[in-house]
C-alpha cells in the first residue's frame, strides 16, 4: 500500500510501536525526507534505523513548518510532559494521531486546540511483526482525506478498523489491545495442562505454540468464521468434543472470557478519567 504524504510525518517517540510503525512506512513507500523523529533516547536499533535512512532527529520542532502529521507514540505516563513540547507543531494545522493507550482525545485537544483534527487509535503488540490490528476514533475536526491517511499509516503495521463512537476504544483496548495477553496465557496453559497428562516440559510447550500460532494463520488465511474453525475440528463425540463439554459449559470459557474483558473494559475508563 501507498502512502499519499505531502507534507511532514512527525513521530513523537520511537520505541518499539514507533519503531515498527516506522519500518512499516518506510517499506511503503514514504521517503526518509518526508519523517521527523523526536525521541531523545531511542532503541539502538531504531537508531541506526533513523541513521542509515538519513531521518531527521530531534531537530527543533520550531524548525518543522509544514507538520501534515503529528503521530504521539510514547507512553501514557509522559505523555503530559512530552505535548506541550510538540504543541506549536499544531501551527501547520496537522492531524494529530495517538496510539497511547488511556489518553483520550480532549486530552490531546487541550495541547493542539479545539478546532485540531485528532484521532484516538490503539493497536496492539503483534504490531511488531506487521500482524497488529488498531480501531481509531476520530473527532469531528477530522477529514475524509485525514481519515483516509490515517488508515493509511496504521495499515503499515497490520488491519485497521473505526468505530464511530470514542468511548467504544474502552472495549477495544479490552478485546485486541490485551488480547495478546490472553492469547499467551492460554498457550501457558494448554502446554501446563500437557504437562499435567505426562508430557515432557519442552515438547508441550512447544506443541501448545505451534497449535495456537498455526491456528491463528489457518483462521486468517482460511477467512472462515472461528465458529466454523471449531466445527470443522469437533468430530462427533471425539476428544474434541469431550473437551468442549468443558470448555463450552455455562461456567466454562466464554463466561470467564466475558468477565476478563469487562474488568479491562472498566480499567480502560478508569485510567482515560
Amino acid at each position: 500500500m501507498s502512502i499519499s504524504l505531502t507534507g511532514t510525518l512527525v513521530l513523537v517517540g520511537c520505541g518499539k510501536m514507533g519503531g515498527a510503525m516506522l519500518e512499516g512506512w518506510l517499506k511503503s513507500g514514504v521517503r526518509p525526507e518526508q519523517v521527523v523523529a523526536l525521541d531523545p533516547a531511542p532503541p539502538a536499533e531504531i537508531l541506526a534505523l533513523l541513521q542509515k535512512h538519513g531521518i531527521r532527529h530531534n531537530p527543533a520542532v520550531a524548525t518543522i513548518k509544514d507538520a501534515e502529521v503529528v503521530l504521539v507514540a510514547v507512553k501514557p505516563q509522559i505523555m503530559e510532559d512530552v505535548l506541550p513540547g510538540v504543541a506549536s507543531l499544531k501551527a501547520s494545522r496537522p492531524l494529530v494521531v495517538s496510539v497511547a493507550a488511556g489518553k483520550t482525545i480532549a486530552s490531546f485537544a487541550r495541547h493542539f486546540g479545539a478546532d485540531a483534527a485528532i484521532i484516538r487509535t490503539i493497536p496492539n503488540t503483534p504490531a511488531a511483526v506487521g500482524r497488529g490490528i488498531t480501531a481509531m476514533a476520530a473527532n469531528e475536526n477530522v477529514s475524509a482525506a485525514q481519515i483516509a491517511l490515517a488508515r493509511e499509516l496504521l495499515s503499515a503495521i497490520g488491519e485497521v478498523v473505526t468505530v464511530d463512537d470514542e468511548a467504544l476504544i474502552d472495549a477495544v483496548t479490552a478485546v485486541s489491545g490485551s488480547g495478546p495477553a490472553y492469547v499467551f496465557y492460554l498457550t501457558e496453559c494448554l502446554a501446563k495442562a500437557g504437562v499435567a497428562m505426562g508430557l515432557p516440559e519442552d515438547i508441550a510447550t512447544q506443541l501448545a505454540r505451534a497449535t495456537v500460532a498455526g491456528s491463528g494463520e489457518l483462521m486468517r488465511v482460511s477467512g472462515l468464521p472461528a465458529a466454523t474453525l471449531r466445527q470443522n475440528v469437533t468430530s462427533p463425540k471425539g476428544t474434541t468434543y469431550a473437551a468442549l463439554q468443558v470448555l463450552m459449559a455455562e461456567d466454562g470459557l466464554s463466561p470467564l472470557m466475558e468477565k476478563a474483558v469487562d474488568a479491562a473494559t472498566r480499567r480502560s475508563r478508569e485510567l482515560a478519567s
